[in-house]
């Protein structure tokens, strides 16, 4: 008798490939769509209908069974609640790392546990290797879109049955076999959105849960050079959004270099980056993956954000579940709040919270 896996189906095309590859290669799959956020549009149409319509649309071109489970109330207890309250300290969390955790491999596995699955899998661009009991999280063939960034907080137990069929797949070749087996959701944008959020005007999001207040904007000399509209709202070398513009009259643009949440002070630099680099950081909350490692100080690779190439760095335990890492090259805007990622050549080793760029 086959293996059952049940699929997260999204509505995207890489979940909707994950699912296809899978029947071909002989397992009983099963769809589960997850409905984690609640709102809706100015219609008064839910936000994520058209992405369950393209599941439906899908499901019944592979003829597999599907079921779709509300998370709303676990997502806002377990990811956005959190999300709010590292925005209201003036930090900028990355809430599709505790969805991964939290969420989808957490409440959806244990709910494909009840549908009678073997396994779990999702379309993420990354691999899992499974041998003597010990379950390492490898990266994707296509380094660009490679997804291990935000896995790196899962634990053994939430690998130990999952499949990532998309490992040794370009995001070209997932949209070329979605075409040629007449998938609905083949040419369908990539969502690029916060997770289960969606894409939208993300400050304005922000001020219905986090009310705004004014305050000032200084240069780090101390000069007023105008008024921001709540410190929450900007991100370590942010430009856009400023409404600097010919506060200076010479060439060079105006970036964020810091924040101050409880004076309510917005810093910014005019051209002058130095600010934003720093030479190590202090990461807290550190799940190593498959386990930490035997020795306290080691060398290996880092990527601070996701869309950053791997860094040389030197990692040095100083607890349990706490780092030091110093950089081999002075690093930009290394953000309080996101996420440090470790690597060697072939797997990510997990990651932790940066709370000081130092």
């Amino acid at each position: 008798m086959s293996k059952t896996v049940v699929v997260g189906l999204s509505g995207g095309v890489d979940s909707s490939v994950a699912a296809l590859l899978l029947k071909n290669q002989g397992y009983r799959v099963v769809g589960l769509f997850m409905r984690n956020w609640e709102e809706k549009d100015e219609n008064g149409a839910c936000t994520a209908d058209d992405d369950f319509n393209d599941v439906v649309r899908v499901a019944g071109l592979l003829k597999i069974p599907y079921y779709t489970v509300n998370f709303a109330k676990e997502y806002r207890e377990r990811v956005f609640s959190r999300f709010l309250q590292e925005y209201e300290a003036g930090r900028t969390p990355n809430p599709d790392v505790l969805c991964n955790r939290e969420i989808k491999f957490g409440p959806f596995r244990a709910y494909a546990k009840e549908l009678g699955a073997d396994f779990v899998a999702t379309g993420h661009y990354c691999g899992v290797s499974h041998e003597g009991g010990i379950h390492r999280l490898l990266k994707a063939r296509d380094t660009g879109k490679d997804q291990t960034y935000f896995l790196n907080q899962v634990t053994q137990e939430q690998l130990s049955d999952v499949l990532f069929p998309l490992a040794d797949l370009d995001k070209s070749e997932v949209r070329k076999i979605a075409e040629e087996n007449g998938l609905a959701t083949a040419k369908k944008k990539d969502s690029t959105g916060i997770c289960f959020i969606g894409e939208r005007n993300f400050r304005k999001f922000l001020q219905e849960f986090l009310p705004a207040r004014r305050g000032k904007i200084l240069t780090s000399a101390g000069e007023e050079v105008g008024e921001h509209c709540g410190v929450m709202y900007y991100t370590l070398g942010q430009r856009r959004g400023l409404e600097l513009g010919g506060k200076k009259g010479e060439a060079g643009r105006w970036f964020v270099v810091g924040k101050d949440v409880k004076k309510n002070i917005l810093y910014v630099s005019h051209g002058d980056e130095g600010p934003l680099y720093s030479t190590s950081c202090t990461v807290e909350e550190m799940n190593f993956i498959p386990v930490p490692p035997e020795r306290d100080e080691f060398v290996c690779t880092a990527k601070f954000r996701y869309r950053q190439g791997e860094q040389g760095v030197r990692v040095k335990r100083t607890g349990e579940n706490s780092l030091e890492i110093f950089f081999d090259k002075p690093q930009r805007a290394v953000t309080e709040g996101q996420y440090a990622v470790l690597y060697d050549e072939t797997q990510c080793l997990g990651g932790g919270v940066i709370v000081k760029a130092n």
